[in-house]
């Protein structure tokens, strides 16, 4: 295919599933840190760290690192019998690349440490107090889970925790002080962001702390961003100090674009959402948003996504829609091939704001999915699309565009309608038959110049999977 040079959405390539994604600019690289899921996996973060880098100047172009750290590096896991949950990444004062994370099955903070940014890393130790307690241990410490660390001089900021709705056992958000060998809390911890029992007159009501702590300081300005107690939304809270007065400020994105009101209804989901984790980075004199979305019809099969974003003059950040244009910095060319899989819109006539657990059985929801096992190279689809599924795909800048042409495969007879509004006349239908194979069908469609999202609606009887689009 071609227009693989563009920014796309998600930025890495279709087989890949990194989600809870930590960007930084080292040197003349960004890199991206997350968890690692499996294709059709049973559960969350069941592969090793791996790393992916791209050029400040080429962000579109990313480099696979290979793995940085395997789950039986860590010497409290030698069966890997437990997974690597979200981890972060900081530089410390010696300079060297420090890994912090948590096994799913224990409450304490490991770190691992490197000379390089991509690895691969070794095993550090344990956070803990100056008794020599770990941290997570200690009578009446609470769990810790998702950890997001900011060096700055000597010390080192961390900040971990769990909270579900109505559990009155986790308080919130913990923040608290490392000394410079990145393993002593030097400040003990404290809430900075209050769990959902705790919350009352805070200011964030309804946006409570759930999990995926992340930390990023603009000017003299410390940014909070983590996840909310309803999964699919990153929010960000604000501070001038790192470890207390952090207020509440809005919604960066959500998963399904709940919020967003200007192609839609506010909250009407344009997406199967599902947890979110992610944080911001600076690069090339603009903001942008690192995320993940769900597939495969699961929880267990996310990808990350990227949106650009602006920081205002009072450094306030409004919420962004989803698209498929990624780092692209604008709509993608509006002519050539695209895989469907960067659809940043999915959805059917049954409204559901969280990703099914088991779509692809039932046949309840379309889903983007791939071929395969995992880590084969095998280019995601759409799949699933039974009567009314819809997939969007913004934005492209069309000029002169006059045929389309869909991929398509499965027991399916009908027609596929195309649009470009989400509830905007037909441009064009292209009738579809049974097809074991993929067959590609073209019609004549006279898509208005300009810069327009695309909206393909399978209208027919049976399923259908959709692998691609060609613009002429």
């Amino acid at each position: 295919m071609n227009n693989l040079k563009q920014g796309l959405n998600p930025y890495l390539p279709s087989w890949e599933y990194i989600p809870d994604g930590e960007p930084y600019l080292f040197e003349d690289r960004i890199y991206v840190y997350g968890s690692h899921d499996r294709f059709n996996g049973h559960g969350y973060c069941l592969n090793d760290y791996v790393c992916w880098s791209a050029p400040v100047n080429e962000p579109q172009n990313w480099r696979y690192e290979g793995i940085i750290y395997k789950k039986t590096d860590d010497p409290a896991n030698p069966d890997a019998s437990m997974c690597l949950y979200a981890p972060d990444v900081t530089v410390g004062p010696d300079g060297k690349y420090y890994l912090f994370y948590v096994l799913d099955k224990l409450p304490i903070v490991s770190v691992a440490v490197c000379d390089k940014p991509a690895g691969k890393y070794k095993f550090h130790g344990y956070v803990h107090y100056l008794d020599g307690t770990k941290l997570g241990e200690k009578d009446g410490d609470e769990p810790q889970f998702d950890p997001g660390v900011l060096t700055e001089g000597n010390t080192t900021y961390l900040y971990t925790g769990f909270c579900s709705r109505a559990d009155k056992s986790r308080s919130g958000a913990m923040g608290m002080a490392l000394d410079s060998d990145m393993l002593t809390i030097i400040e003990e911890p404290k809430i900075v962001v209050p769990s959902q029992p705790y919350s009352e007159g805070s200011g964030f009501e309804g946006h409570e702390y759930f999990e995926a702590a992340s930390i990023r300081k603009i000017g003299d300005t410390y940014y909070f961003v983590y996840s909310s107690i309803v999964m699919h939304e990153l929010c960000y809270a604000t501070s001038k100090n790192p470890l207390k007065g952090f207020e509440y400020q809005g919604v960066i994105v959500s998963n399904n674009d709940l919020h967003i009101d200007t192609y839609k209804k506010a909250e009407t989901p344009a997406y199967y959402g599902g947890n979110n984790h992610g944080s911001i980075v600076e690069m090339n004199n603009s903001w942008y948003v690192f995320y993940h979305r769900h597939t495969n019809g699961s929880n267990f099969c996310r990808q990350g996504c990227i949106e650009k974003i602006e920081v205002d003059k009072n450094g306030k950040i409004a919420q962004v829609e989803m698209t498929s244009c990624g780092i692209n910095g604008g709509p993608l060319v509006g002519k050539g091939e695209y895989p469907t899989y960067i659809a940043c819109n999915l959805f059917c006539d049954k409204e559901a704001i969280y990703a099914p657990f088991n779509a692809y059985m039932d046949n309840r929801y379309p889903i983007i999915t791939q071929d395969g096992k995992d880590g084969d190279e095998e280019i995601g689809y759409i799949g699933n699309m039974m009567k009314s599924a819809t997939a969007g795909f913004k934005y492209f800048n069309y000029k002169d565009v006059k045929k389309i042409t869909l991929k398509v495969r499965g027991y399916c007879q009908g027609n596929f309608e195309i649009r470009t509004e989400i509830n905007g006349p037909v441009l064009a239908t292209i009738n579809v038959d049974f097809t074991n194979v993929w067959k590609e069908y073209t019609t004549d469609i006279n898509i208005p110049n300009g810069v327009h999202p695309l909206y393909i609606t399978y209208a027919g009887d049976g399923i259908a999977n959709l692998a691609s689009f060609i613009l002429e």
